[in-house]
């Protein structure tokens, strides 16, 4: 079996655009905008970002992941891995190029589940970067991690539902111009039963919708909210992808999704071991520079060797996801071991850096709180360790081998 992650000629040019756009473009243009304390400064900031989306627009640097008879530039997500590893070295890049988390899974998620009259109410304006969006099931009472244990619920009013429940880390729900919920409409249902929940296309703000907070977290209140939902009706028409689907829903968009993670992950790791060789290079102690010291080359090599195996981690899933073929597990791993070496070198650049590098003089604090999220996000590590072991298991059970849940490899 080949496997070939070459370019073709065309994607590269495409990989050369972005790098020189983000370089070029996005980064002296944003530079000095990380702190947005004062009115002014916002307005400043959002004009500058919206300008920079349109330069994108005009470039065709714009949804590298939708294809080309919606707008976007029709990548496979080989190639795809390849794009959102040069828009995330700067924080701002997928922004940019409308390709961020969450618009990015909801914008798969309407082109795969939602009707035409719900693609073009919805989907299209979220193209065009009009609007944004949110992904509301998460929930303060229950185990994110299991979204069988759901207790937003909806009931049958006529030709609506009444929806009550209670959300929380929301991402972007402040901003959004519409939400994805999903809330239980089957409580005859066991516990446990993945035909319970439905998904919901919310238009906000609306009556019964109370944004009550933004969760402070360790990098401050950015945009994760709590959202308590009271006696909100939304009308039949607006189920996406048919009663009793949502969580099969939720699992489709959050395949890929991990993966884009990882991709822009992907990008700040290398960023943390280009500024550790960088500070190695040009830092002098006890009679040499730290690239001397064998201490340090080890933080260097176990660096770059765990980075290599993210890069192949994710090529090898993406080119299962464009080949059609069960990615499930090789995705799971991924998201786990790109989340924790991305952890491991950011702290590692950090040590290099010394005092410096737990400053906010470098980007280098931001990058590892962030980091620290990447565990837990899109599903913890353990229930990622947990379904990795599960087919495993199963593959040895089926064949007397664990070559199928390893990557099914050649070797």
């Amino acid at each position: 079996m080949a496997i070939d992650f070459t370019l073709a000629p065309e994607h590269e040019e495409i990989r050369r655009r972005v790098r020189t756009f983000v370089q070029e473009t996005i980064i002296p243009a944003v530079e000095g905008f990380d702190d947005e304390e004062t009115v002014t400064t916002r307005d400043a900031y959002i004009r500058t970002v919206f300008g920079l989306r349109e330069k994108a627009r005009a470039e065709g640097l714009w949804l590298p992941h939708m294809p080309k008879e919606w707008g976007g530039m029709g990548l496979g997500h080989v190639e795809l891995a390849m794009v959102q590893a040069e828009a995330a070295k700067t924080r701002l890049g997928p922004w940019v190029f409308n390709c961020q988390a969450p618009d990015e899974g909801n914008m798969h998620t309407l082109l795969h589940w939602a009707s035409d009259e719900q693609q073009e109410k919805y989907l299209k304006p979220l193209l065009k970067g009009h609007v944004m969006s949110c992904f509301a099931m998460t929930e303060p009472e229950v185990a994110g991690s299991d979204p069988t244990l759901i207790r937003t619920h909806a009931v049958k009013d006529g030709d609506e539902w009444v929806i009550n429940g209670h959300k929380w880390f929301i991402s972007n729900a402040r901003r959004a111009g519409f939400a994805i919920l999903i809330a239980r409409t089957e409580p005859d249902l066991p516990e446990g039963a993945r035909g319970a929940n439905t998904a919901f296309l919310v238009d906000l703000p609306q009556e019964g919708w109370n944004d009550v907070r933004e969760v402070e977290t360790m990098h401050g209140s950015t945009g994760h909210s709590e959202i308590v939902i009271t006696d909100l009706r939304v009308p039949d028409g607006q189920i996406l992808g048919g009663r009793g689907n949502g969580h099969k829903l939720g699992q489709y968009r959050l395949g890929p999704a991990r993966l884009a993670h990882c991709m822009r992950w992907i990008a700040q790791a290398e960023t943390a071991l280009d500024m550790m060789v960088d500070r190695a290079l040009n830092r002098y102690s006890h009679g040499s520079l730290l690239a001397e010291k064998q201490g340090v080359q080890w933080l260097i090599a176990d660096s770059a060797m765990e980075l290599y195996q993210c890069k192949l981690m994710v090529l090898h899933a993406a080119s299962k996801i464009d080949k059609g073929e069960d990615f499930r597990t090789e995705v799971s791993m991924a998201k786990h071991f790109v989340a924790n070496s991305l952890n491991r070198i950011v702290d590692r650049a950090i040590q290099v850096h010394g005092a410096l590098g737990y400053s906010t003089d470098t980007p280098l604090a931001r990058m590892f709180q962030h980091a620290r999220w990447a565990r837990f996000a899109d599903g913890a590590d353990e229930i990622h360790q947990m379904r990795i072991a599960e087919r495993t298991i199963a593959a040895y059970r089926a064949t007397g081998s664990t070559n199928a849940a390893t990557g099914g490899l050649p070797l």
